[in-house]
């Protein structure tokens, strides 16, 4: 996987179903930028962990502790406009101040919320926009999971962050077939 640019930030979808894999410090290593996360991202929408194990939380914790996940703010006019713009439209705080960042800073950013990629596309067709489903195959591939472990994985996503790409993901039939297995 290559990352056009010096920093990947993470909507919170991404994350939830980082987190639910049970392996998140170990998909945070494979990334080779660093990783960050919005003050708007973790203060509002990260407090939803409450449905995770606690060992689910103590990896995300984890992250932040050792800097392998940095958390940013805005941090100029531009920033702050793109924010609030993002907001009226997408309605969601944390994929608004996510784009807002990643835009202005010409940053790659994770996603997986249809409204806010099509939107950030339009706004930005340079942006790099990757995917639960782009990071984790390449996890996989990197780590040669096999594919019990990889259904196990895939799985847990399903189950405890309650996501599936949607169909018009390209890599929704490697996802289902891997499931499958």
């Amino acid at each position: 996987m290559i990352i056009h640019n010096s920093h990947l930030l993470l909507d919170a979808c991404c994350v939830f179903n980082f987190v639910a894999s049970g392996h998140f410090l170990s998909i945070l290593t494979t990334i080779p930028v660093q990783v960050v996360i919005t003050q708007t991202v973790y203060e509002q929408e990260l407090i939803k962990f409450d449905r995770f194990e606690p060992e689910d939380k103590q990896q995300f914790n984890d992250a932040i502790i050792q800097e392998m996940v940095k958390i940013v703010d805005l941090e100029s006019e531009i920033e702050a406009d793109l924010f609030v713009n993002y907001a009226a439209i997408l309605g969601d705080d944390g994929e608004s101040a996510t784009g807002a960042i990643a835009i202005n800073r010409e940053w790659s950013i994770a996603t997986d919320d249809k409204a806010a990629i099509k939107l950030f596309s339009q706004e930005a067709p340079n942006l790099q926009i990757l995917s639960t489903p782009d990071i984790i195959k390449y996890w996989s591939e990197i780590n040669h999971l096999s594919s019990d472990k990889l259904y196990t994985i895939l799985d847990a996503i399903r189950v405890k962050a309650r996501y599936l790409p949607n169909k018009n993901h390209p890599l929704e039939n490697w996802w289902k077939t891997a499931l499958k297995t």
